[in-house]
């Protein structure tokens, strides 16, 4: 049976002996999803704070479903911990691993874990809209937010990742920033649910502009200026405003069009 695990030290020791993918079954922590083959929880060990996401195996009618969904089936934790190990090589914040393993030949019974550190005491900027209404940031706190979120991106995208599922909630940061409301470049963010995660030579465009489309319009409540939008297109871009608006219009309507279907999508589901 194949079989890959790899476990920190420090919960090398603590299990020592043990069924590692027996242990994780059943671990008892604060439990945030448990559905589809999927259970995701914090637990403690040792005076440390963990988070693991454990995957049963999803089954055929669930990757079935999928495929003639046209989605891309998650069968496996594996696609987690390597889009760790490649943000880690491209100096992106994220996760810091913990423990990874997966078993088991059949995709639909595959057994797969991934345990990152515990991101404590940090915050979504998913919540920015809403403080930004009573404590408006300043030009250089807005500016820096909006420069580091773009060269993050365009470094990603080069790479030849793209994140399925990208959203200001899935950026972290220091929940100091509540109180302080400043932001600076060497601030840092930290990528997170990376389940879905896609690596290749190249992005196509319809994921580039998908993960885009996603992330201005988890921004609609942040209030954000044309100019801050044409700010994020030339830090992402690399190129002037002219060329950008020249040679890459019809990209960044596709990337506007994109986040106003998601609105729409959202206006409809808070109305029904």
């Amino acid at each position: 049976m194949s079989q890959t695990l790899y476990l920190r030290d420090d919960l090398q020791a603590a299990w020592q002996g043990k069924d590692i993918f027996d242990l994780l079954k059943n671990l008892p922590g604060d439990v945030f999803r448990d559905k589809e083959g999927r259970r995701t929880l914090r637990f403690e060990l040792n005076g440390r704070s963990y988070f693991l996401k454990y995957h049963a195996g999803v089954g055929w009618g669930e990757i079935i479903k999928n495929l003639l969904q046209f989605r891309k089936p998650i069968i496996s934790a594996r696609n987690e911990w390597q889009a760790i190990q490649r943000l880690h090589d491209l100096e992106i914040g994220t996760m810091q691993l913990a423990g990874y393993g997966e078993m088991g030949w059949n995709p639909a019974r595959r057994r797969s874990f991934v345990i990152t550190d515990d991101l404590s005491e940090t915050m979504s900027l998913e919540h920015l809209g809403v403080q930004w209404r009573d404590n408006p940031p300043t030009f250089r706190t807005k500016q820096t937010l909006i420069k580091k979120l773009a060269l993050t991106s365009r470094k990603m995208h080069q790479a030849g990742l793209n994140h399925r599922d990208y959203y200001l909630c899935h950026f972290l940061l220091d929940e100091s920033f509540a109180e302080t409301n400043e932001f600076g470049m060497e601030t840092e963010l930290f990528l997170i649910d990376l389940h879905r995660t896609e690596q290749r030579r190249k992005v196509p465009d319809r994921w580039l502009i998908k993960d885009l489309g996603s992330l201005y319009f988890s921004a609609i409540e942040v209030s954000l200026t044309s100019r801050d939008r044409y700010r994020f297109m030339v830090l992402y871009s690399g190129l002037s405003l002219p060329q950008v608006l020249s040679q890459q219009g019809r990209f960044w309507r596709n990337v506007d069009k994109r986040a106003q279907q998601l609105l729409g999508k959202w206006h409809r589901k808070q109305d029904a």
